[in-house]
């Protein structure tokens, strides 16, 4: 069985949407909840160390929208501290398969890594209008 461990904020209707595709996509999906995760600081960067840091953000969390928050003026040590203090601000999903980890949904790039086509698009917007993503737990 091809599993994948899915990091999202509970109730989250993007991650909802997500998980389906994959799971239509014939792989188990062990959810768990991002923003009561504990992990450690190694453990979190090794899910966004190869992206820049403001790619490590979440842009609907509402300190960015905000703008309390902006992720293109802080280094890695500071946007690290600030995603593990507060992992509303960390961009969603944190995907497991196999020992590869990922951070944010981009659909090609699954579809590449997984060698396999979703059924249809898959939504990488928040549904932060209604409120699913955007505010805290």
């Amino acid at each position: 069985m091809k599993l994948v461990i899915f990091y999202e904020k509970p109730g989250c209707a993007t991650n909802t949407k997500q998980k389906k595709s994959i799971r239509d996509a014939g792989y188990l999906v062990i959810e768990r909840d991002l923003l009561n995760n504990e992990m450690s600081k190694e453990t979190l960067y090794e899910f966004v160390k190869d992206k820049p840091v403001a790619e490590w953000f979440n842009v609907n969390a509402p300190k960015i929208k905000n703008k309390e928050i902006d992720p293109s003026n802080l280094n890695q040590e500071e946007a690290l501290e600030l995603i593990l203090n507060e992992p509303i601000l960390i961009k969603r999903p944190l995907m497991v398969i196999g020992d590869h980890k990922i951070c944010g949904f981009d659909q090609e790039y699954i579809e590449n890594f997984l060698n396999m086509k979703f059924k249809s698009e898959v939504s990488t917007e928040c549904s932060s209008k209604l409120h699913f993503c955007a505010t805290p737990a």
